[in-house]
């Protein structure tokens, strides 16, 4: 298939939340304790909420930026690109990349809200719905067919979540962001029948659990001392925890429509981990008790879990061991590793070089994730418009040229430093 010829729908990309958010969709007796964007003298923004103060890291920005300006050091919103926060500029920033439409994680509030689970109740419930109705009703209804709408949890209370869930369905949204771990945070684990409500509200609602890597709230450093590249190595692997977890937990032998996306996962480990896990289930059942109705164990797998990648050029080579229904593209924009603005020219390279037929294209790039997430851009937009060589046209003059946006360049040892001391609290947190 021709490059300009691919059509792209990511099902992992990024918003950082403009500071007028809560204005339209928080009640009036809420606004003063909602969370504030508060610009501070070193020209740094940050959230500021309940007493804690939530900064946005560089490397969670700097799509259009040079790599010398990734680290983990705050950063205003007149660093990054205006696309990260302005719809109307994301979507000329899609467009200019070839991307037809974006699956949007959100950034403050954390993967799983669990920001905004305070004392009161009320409250929190109240910020959850205005962050999903900001989220639905301004952000992804400003361009229908160019966003997959994705809703926040009410982690804190399964039945809320259940009905929040059932809330936001009703507007089309079928996704929902959850952690990877819920035990971490302090909640019931995915073992436990607490969570049965919101297993039987996804399930009722064709909606996925969306679980993002890291929305266990954990750095995964071995020790305080490992640099940057350990946890950048490692950010995939908690999410191959979070995958052994769930498949052999009993909600997905209780609900058979309960569909989870592994996100920014990778694809590359599935087919050893498919392997290890019917091996494991021919050893031991007899005496675990597992009983998948007669299925494998990775037949389960494939019933029940979306796999998805940015670049993965094993991952693909194998995208039938892995099952070619259970793959999806992601272009993690903007996020430092992301791909924009060149993602369809590394996507071709990737499905040039593994000889993947256009049937099996189509599937990643874009059938799977209408699929999966119960979404049809075409609806909104003809296909001809859709494609990556289309969407280009639309943007010819647009600015995709890398530039530097810091106020100032932050010594490499400096960003280190940064790092270390980030490290060494979430090394002391977890003691």
């Amino acid at each position: 298939m021709d490059r300009d010829d691919l059509i792209l729908i990511s099902v992992d990309d990024h918003i950082i939340e403009p500071p007028d958010m809560f204005v339209n969709h928080l009640p009036e007796r809420y606004k003063k304790e909602a969370p504030q964007l508060v610009h501070r003298d070193d020209g740094t923004d940050v959230w500021q909420f309940g007493g804690a103060t939530i900064t946005n890291s560089a490397l969670n920005a700097v799509a259009g930026r040079p790599k010398e300006e990734y680290g983990v050091e705050p950063q205003g919103l007149d660093e990054i690109r205006p696309g990260c926060y302005d719809v109307h500029e994301r979507i000329k920033d899609m467009n200019a990349g070839g991307v037809l439409a974006q699956m949007n994680f959100p950034s403050f509030p954390g993967f799983s809200a669990r920001l905004f689970a305070t004392k009161d109740v009320d409250f929190s419930l109240a910020l959850v719905r205005a962050y999903n109705d900001w989220h639905i009703d301004e952000w992804c209804a400003a361009y229908p067919g160019r966003f997959i709408p994705m809703a926040l949890p009410a982690i804190w209370d399964a039945e809320l979540c259940a009905a929040e869930v059932r809330r936001v369905a009703e507007k089309g949204v079928h996704s929902l962001t959850f952690t990877e771990n819920p035990a971490v945070l302090g909640y019931p684990s995915f073992h436990d029948p607490y969570w049965n409500p919101l297993w039987r509200a996804l399930s009722d609602t064709d909606t996925v659990m969306s679980v993002h890597i890291g929305s266990s709230g954990r750095l995964a450093v071995p020790a305080a001392d490992s640099p940057p590249d350990v946890m950048i190595t490692l950010q995939p692997m908690n999410i191959v925890s979070a995958a052994a977890d769930l498949l052999w937990s009993p909600p997905i032998k209780q609900f058979p429509n309960l569909k989870i996306a592994l996100s920014e996962g990778g694809t590359g480990w599935i087919p050893y981990f498919l392997e290890r896990l019917d091996r494991t289930f021919e050893m031991h059942s007899t005496w675990t008790l597992q009983d998948f109705g007669g299925k494998l164990p990775s037949e389960v797998f494939r019933e029940h879990f979306l796999t998805c990648f940015i670049t993965d050029k094993l991952g693909v080579r194998l995208r039938h061991d892995i099952g070619i229904d259970n793959i999806c593209w992601e272009g993690d924009y903007p996020h430092s590793d992301s791909l924009w603005p060149d993602a369809p020219e590394q996507l071709h390279d990737v499905l040039t070089e593994c000889d993947v037929p256009d049937e099996d294209a189509r599937k990643i790039t874009f059938e799977n994730a209408m699929r999966w997430y119960s979404f049809d851009p075409f609806a909104h937009i003809p296909r001809e418009q859709a494609t990556v060589g289309a969407l280009r046209r639309a943007a010819e003059g647009h600015d995709v040229s890398t530039r530097s946006r810091s106020h100032q360049l932050i010594e490499p040892a400096e960003k280190l430093e940064a790092f270390r001391s980030k490290a060494r609290a979430a090394v002391a947190a977890a003691r």
